[in-house]
């Protein structure tokens, strides 16, 4: 035992005295006894006791506030000095006084005047005492701990094979968790096998050792048992008991020999193939180059009979063959293959193959399986060009498609304008893209996305004489290489019959979807003078094909190029600008056609060229849209304005900015955050916001848009339908999202006085949104007809160059600063 002896020297005494020569004369008699304290009153000592927990108290009787006995009351009702001896000093010798002293739970008694020596022998005896009992205790706790630890079972038995203890505490080793008092029976706790193995070696007086197998919950189990005889009293009778459990070194090594002699046979008879199965000729495994052979994965064969995974036919007139490895089960020997063996492999392809079968034995000796080993005759040369030949398709081609991938499409392209130059012809190549792809793709799943991009190419193929080339280049892009072409005419025909055929609908999970493509076209040697030239000018075309609206193709050009250049180097700036928080932010003013004050303002988006020119939102906003920038641009604009209408509140000017809001940002699910941080940084009150939404980015999901409002309408936020009667148009919509703005679109005010139908089409708007309660604003206002007309037709408000363009917030604040004036 890990037994700590403690020196009686660090003894902690604590005297509880009032009477200070008491405490004098015992600080003499206990010199050296252990570390002494003391405490005048009981009050003094409950104070101290937390931190000193001393191992004896010497406490006299009579005190004032609180006596001995009152505080010997304390401390045994207190779990944490409950074990303490208490020693009992006083003065009175009367019996009762000694009585009432040790029923309270007092250990000794010291009578005043002391004795020295006695006094002394009693404290060193009473600290010896109640080391004595740490110690067992001690004992006792690091005996049941060791004896929890070891992977034993420690039973201990009367004659009536009651148990008196076992280290099984938590029942882990039968379900049963026990304790000596409880009384169990042998019975009740071991399995039937286990208690009459036990219990039949009751009269061997010497120490045995045996083995058991019982069933324990269902499953087999094997102890080893070490029994002995103990405390032989009379004819009384003790078992000390001790299991071992052995079952996974049993099973261990019933597994080993099986996997050895599994091994021993396989090694001695392969071939090439390996074939295992049990005593009924279902398949337990097969190497890779079985799977290879039959064409069956092991995951899909294990289980099923041989026969059916390798069945065998005569070569000569096909008639079935009996697999050999039923006969090696059967006759419990070593068979070979009949001559002519062919295999027939899952894809119904048929394989000369010779082979071999041998049972399998276990330890006993009984047939628990065969082997069947087997190897391909064929032409191993046939074989190998076969690999070669599926090895080139699979480096040189598309695995969903099958088309030419870019490896292939580049070597091809090589070799048709080195053919074309020497021929004087041409070369022309179309790069496809499928629009908006991401959405599809995103919206309906990847699986719907790869089976289109697989119909796809089944029509574009079918499209396509033999000698053109079909590849992919991956994603949703294709190229099409025209060879031995003598006019552009014919690239463009093609081009054009490609965009055409796309408007026949695509049948994906039983629905029919729309799809566009953007063809980019370049020709050899007319637009490059090499083939990595000719694949970047097809893609720059396919490009300025997606800014022309998509659905279209478009041809290479020089200015097509130049205007790429100029695209990278606007998006570098845009990115520079965002990243260093440049984003400039200019004020349209909206004004009351009526008063002709200010009554409101657009935040407009400005981005500063390099060179410190203006560039122009019709440039850079699509690139951000393009380019995902979109959303952190949304969030800068936001933000400043907020900004901005926090300074005019604070000088006097109450107002409201409007920020337009990107679809794409109106999509994110972050707005709503985005918007709260701003106001709450800029302590913006949300009426002197108002949000700018395009009818498009309202119905892109109706049903989440209307949720959307809702949040934004619940922060006090007036919402703004921007550009109306360029998009949907929809009056359910307008009811549905109960919507505060509605902005007439420049295109309809610009022309309405000299065109009835855009006049019509305003007048229509205006008395629409009054009819609903919606707050009208006209853009792009230039004259004081039109502003007359729309006072007319009863819009209140407008915006444009009549009043003032987009300019500066320090000149906004001027402006405003003049109008108060």
């Amino acid at each position: 035992m890990f037994l700590n002896h403690p020196n009686m020297r660090d003894s902690k005494i604590l005297v509880i005295d009032d009477t200070i020569n008491n405490v004098l004369m015992l600080k003499e008699i206990l010199k050296g006894c252990g570390q002494l304290f003391f405490a005048e009153s009981a009050k003094e000592a409950i104070e101290r006791l937390p931190n000193l927990l001393p191992d004896i108290i010497l406490l006299d009787i009579v005190m004032p506030e609180m006596d001995g006995w009152a505080m010997c009351e304390y401390l045994k009702n207190d779990a944490r000095y409950e074990n303490i001896p208490i020693i009992f000093i006083t003065g009175h010798d009367e019996k009762e006084y000694e009585k009432l002293s040790l029923e309270l739970g007092g250990i000794d008694f010291i009578s005043k005047p002391f004795n020295p020596k006695i006094c002394r022998l009693r404290v060193q005896n009473h600290l010896k005492l109640h080391y004595q009992t740490k110690l067992i205790k001690q004992g006792r706790e690091q005996l049941q701990k060791m004896v929890k630890q070891v992977p034993v079972l420690i039973t201990y038995w009367d004659v009536n094979w009651k148990n008196l203890f076992s280290n099984d505490y938590q029942g882990t080793w039968f379900g049963l968790p026990h304790m000596p008092e409880d009384n169990v029976g042998m019975t009740n706790i071991f399995p039937h096998e286990l208690c009459q193995a036990i219990q039949s070696q009751a009269t061997n007086s010497d120490e045995v050792n045996f083995f058991v197998e019982a069933k324990v919950n269902g499953r087999i189990k094997h102890y080893q048992v070490f029994q002995s005889p103990f405390q032989q009293i009379g004819n009384t009778g003790r078992f000390l008991v001790t299991l071992i459990d052995v079952s996974e070194a049993k099973e261990a090594k019933m597994a080993l020999y099986s996997e050895k002699e599994r091994l021993r046979v396989t090694l001695n008879s392969i071939g090439d193939a390996v074939i295992a199965t049990d005593d009924r000729g279902c398949i337990t495994f097969m190497n890779p180059i079985a799977e290879r052979l039959t064409g069956w994965r092991f995951c899909d064969a294990k289980k099923q009979k041989i026969d059916s995974i390798m069945p065998l036919q005569d070569a000569n007139t096909k008639r079935p063959l009996m697999n050999p490895l039923y006969l090696a089960l059967k006759e419990q020997r070593i068979l070979t293959m009949a001559l002519n063996c062919e295999l027939v492999t899952r894809s119904g392809a048929t394989i000369a193959v010779d082979d071999s079968a041998a049972p399998i034995r276990n330890l006993d000796g009984e047939v628990i399986g065969a082997i069947m080993v087997f190897h391909d005759v064929s032409e191993a040369i046939a074989t190998a060009m076969a690999m070669a030949s599926k090895m080139s398709h699979l480096a040189n081609h598309d695995q969903l498609t099958n088309l030419p991938n870019r490896i292939l499409l580049q070597d091809r392209l090589s070799v048709a304008c080195s053919a074309a130059f020497a021929a004087q012809k041409k070369v022309g190549l179309l790069l496809i893209d499928i629009d908006h792809f991401k959405y599809l793709n995103d919206s309906l799943g990847h699986h719907f996305g790869d089976e289109l991009i697989c119909l796809m190419a089944k029509r574009l193929k079918a499209l396509l004489p033999e000698s053109y080339t079909l590849a992919r280049l991956g994603g949703d892009e294709f190229v099409i290489l025209m060879t031995g072409i003598r006019s552009p005419d014919l690239v463009s025909a093609l081009a054009d019959k490609i965009v055409e055929n796309m408007h026949e609908q695509f049948k994906l999970a039983e629905q029919f979807y729309s799809v566009s493509v953007s063809v980019g076209v370049s020709i050899f040697p007319d637009d490059a003078e090499d083939t990595e030239q000719l694949m970047r000018h097809a893609d720059v075309a396919m490009y300025r094909a997606k800014q022309e609206g998509r659905n279209r193709y478009s041809f290479f050009s020089n200015e097509l190029e130049a205007a790429l250049l100029q695209r990278h180097q606007q998006e570098k700036t845009l990115r520079a600008a965002l990243k260093d928080n440049n984003i400039l932010v200019y004020y349209q003013p909206k004004y009351d056609l009526v008063s002709e004050r200010i009554v409101g303002a657009e935040a407009l988006a400005r981005l500063q060229g390099d060179d410190g020119t203006i560039i122009s939102p019709a440039q850079f906003i699509p690139l951000a849209e393009e380019s995902g920038l979109i959303v952190e641009l949304g969030e800068q604009v936001l933000y400043k304005a907020c900004q901005q209408a926090k300074n005019l509140l604070l000088n006097g000017a109450n107002i409201p900015i409007s920020v337009n809001v990107a679809a794409a940002q109106f999509a994110s699910p972050e707005l709503e955050q985005h918007i709260l941080n701003a106001l709450s940084q800029c302590g913006l009150p949300s009426f002197m916001l108002e949000l700018e939404i395009t009818e498009t980015a309202l119905m892109i999901d109706p049903s989440l848009t209307q949720k959307k409002l809702n949040k934004l309408k619940n922060l006090g936020i007036n919402i703004s339908i921007d550009d109306f009667g360029t998009g949907y148009s929809s009056l359910s919509y307008l009811k549905t999202y109960n919507v505060d703005i509605m902005k007439i679109d420049m295109s309809f005010i610009r022309d309405m006085l000299s065109n009835t139908h855009d006049y019509e089409i305003v007048k229509t708007i205006i008395t629409l949104g009054q009819s609903m309660g919606l707050h009208l604003v006209a853009e792009g206002v230039e004259t004081k007809e039109q502003r007359s007309a729309l006072i007319k037709l009863g819009c209140p408000t407008a915006q444009g160059y009549l009043y003032s363009p987009p300019i500066t917030a320090e000149q906004f604040i001027s402006l405003i600063k003049s109008e108060q004036q």
